[in-house]
């Protein structure tokens, strides 16, 4: 059977076979649902930046280390039944492994987020210096251009040099032309 006659008899064809139906493929499929919830990814980075932010200042190290130390004071000197970590402090360690453990991938998140930036950075700076340069070889190529031109011009001073060296040879001829008239005389 042809793809004509397919066409012509159904889709079940002249075998009854029922076939899925052939998607377009100049539409778009339809959605499929997501198992993630949906989360912008640069409002999610700029969070993690403040926090990489904020994990990087003396404030965060001062406040760790007070909460550090109420907690051991607590858990040492509170009265037994309002203790809710004993000795070996089994809970903090887990509470600070946990920060640790959301802190990494933030401080990295952070970190190629600002990579991103730098990268772009230099991308515009390297830009930048090629537009100076090509523009810095323009200018010294017609500022050669000019002085080239200008050893073919004559310049206010050349012009002045001539006309002393005219002004002094027309006094030599003056010299030379009253010597003769006296000693024709």
């Amino acid at each position: 059977m042809t793809a004509e006659e397919r066409t012509k008899t159904g889709p079940a064809g002249a075998s009854g076979i029922v076939r899925p139906p052939r998607h377009r493929l100049d539409q778009p499929k339809d959605p499929r649902r997501k198992v993630l919830p949906d989360y912008d990814p640069e409002a999610f980075g700029r969070f993690s930046e403040r926090i990489a932010r904020f994990l990087g200042t003396g404030r965060f190290i001062v406040w760790m280390t007070l909460v550090i130390i109420v907690w051991v004071v607590w858990n040492v000197f509170a009265p037994l039944p309002w203790r809710f970590d004993q000795y070996p402090f089994i809970f903090l360690t887990l509470m600070l492994s946990l920060q640790a453990s959301y802190a990494a991938p933030l401080i990295l998140l952070a970190q190629n987020r600002q990579d991103d930036r730098d990268r772009v950075t230099h991308e515009q700076d390297r830009k930048q210096n090629e537009r100076s340069i090509a523009d810095t070889e323009y200018l010294t190529r017609e500022i050669a251009a000019l002085r080239m031109g200008l050893g073919e011009v004559a310049t206010r001073d050349w012009i002045r040099s001539e006309l002393e060296d005219l002004v002094k040879d027309l006094d030599d001829r003056e010299a030379l032309l009253t010597a003769e008239s006296d000693e024709d005389h």
